[in-house]
């Protein structure tokens, strides 16, 4: 196992040669969602296939972000090929209130195991765990949800949601990592990854 720093040399623009700048900066070390900027995901320049990432985050009253993984740069937008990991201020985004956008879910598809409140305004450290076709959402240091790309159960419910239009999605064995730009500021510090 091999476990790097991200630094902002790593990240450039979805379907762009190089950082956003009018979406994103980069401030201390801290990568930054600008809100007032096009919506543009930030995205690994390298692909990964199995991959322990930690980060920290932080997002505003009423923030919403999220890191994606396995995303190819075919489609129009990174969630039509990428599962996501919800980052969300769940007690002042209209998201929080569906458990399958809630905070740490798999968005759109699967609720997290534990409620999580009290987000907006300080920084949380996380784990996305992806290891073949299983993968685990970690937020301070509790586990909010584990599940299996290839199960049935899953692959029943992406044919009844909105990903059903896009046969890469979720389907791919390597990919690109993003950090969704949503219209809101969103803070990530501290990117880790480690490679098996």
């Amino acid at each position: 196992m091999a476990e790097r720093e991200l630094t902002a040399a790593d990240w450039r623009g979805y379907s762009e040669a190089q950082f956003p700048q009018g979406s994103w900066s980069l401030d201390d070390h801290v990568l930054r969602a600008l809100a007032s900027g096009p919506r543009v995901d930030l995205i690994t320049r390298e692909r990964f296939r199995d991959f322990t990432l930690f980060f920290e985050w932080r997002l505003p009253r009423g923030g919403n972000s999220g890191v994606l993984y396995r995303v190819a740069e075919s489609l129009e937008h990174s969630w039509q090929s990428g599962p996501e990991m919800q980052l969300l201020d769940d007690e002042h985004h209209k998201g929080g209130a569906n458990a399958l956008t809630s905070c740490g879910a798999l968005y759109g598809l699967v609720a997290p195991w534990h409620d999580q409140r009290d987000i907006a305004n300080t920084y949380h450290s996380s784990r996305l765990i992806v290891q073949g076709s299983k993968v685990e959402h970690w937020i301070d240091d509790t586990q909010v949800l584990g599940y299996d790309l290839e199960s049935e159960e899953l692959k029943e419910r992406i044919a009844h949601s909105k990903f059903r239009e896009w046969p890469q999605f979720a389907q791919l064995q390597e990919g690109h990592i993003a950090l969704q730009h949503h219209g809101t500021e969103a803070w990530f510090r501290r990117i880790r990854i480690e490679t098996r």
